[in-house]
């Protein structure tokens, strides 16, 4: 091995996923990794090695999540429907709040393009915050099953989103084509949310008690 073989690291963003899924068992898990890595590196180069790492990255998360939903079924398919109604009510919220403030101030008579802003743009902002609430509280809800759950949940909203689009499409009805990014950027905000509580909860734990 060379002198310059220390400062090689392997890929970032996938060591992140292994110490986010891993929680507890990862400094373990990564120590291991970043050994084998290295011979990697020394034996078949920096490319193969790196595709090498991602493979093992993505198998110990989709172990994790396994074993995640193997010790908690119950639990976890609790806080998935708990997400559920919750998302359900908080959905709402956003278009009753903005309406209540627009007519409130009359603001389609004097600046009907705000209100126009705001009935449409506004309102789909509004459904991601209130999804990105929700991924926070079904993270809260699951400890150490956080990005399981929510990963669940974004898999039942995305069956839903598919299957009523191809009951329409069998329909001839108009499909909404536009507001597919929109759903996306909701789906990407409840994982975000769960994200948001399992790496306070991973800090957390790796910080020595006092």
């Amino acid at each position: 091995m060379t002198s310059q073989e220390p400062l090689i690291h392997p890929p970032r963003l996938a060591t992140w996923l292994v110490s986010l899924f891993a929680f507890a068992e990862s400094e373990i898990i990564l120590g291991d990794l970043q050994e084998e890595f290295s011979e990697f590196v020394f034996r078949v180069g920096i490319g193969s090695a790196r595709g090498w790492y991602w493979r093992q990255a993505l198998s110990t998360v989709a172990r994790q999540l396994l074993v995640g939903f193997r010790l908690s079924p119950w639990s976890t398919v609790a806080a998935v429907v708990g997400g559920w109604l919750l998302d359900r009510y908080a959905w709402q919220l956003p278009t009753l709040v903005i309406f209540a403030v627009l007519h409130r101030y009359q603001i389609y008579e004097h600046h009907f393009g705000s209100y126009l802003f705001f009935s449409t743009s506004g309102i789909a902002l509004g459904h991601v915050l209130a999804s990105l609430f929700v991924g926070w509280m079904v993270g809260l809800a699951s400890k150490r099953r956080e990005l399981l759950a929510t990963m669940i949940l974004v898999l039942v909203f995305v069956g839903m989103t598919g299957a009523s689009t191809l009951w329409l499409a069998a329909r001839n009805a108009p499909i909404l084509w536009s507001m597919f990014p929109w759903y996306i950027a909701d789906w990407f905000a409840i994982l975000i949310g769960g994200t948001i509580v399992r790496s306070h909860r991973v800090v957390s734990a790796r910080q020595p008690s006092t």
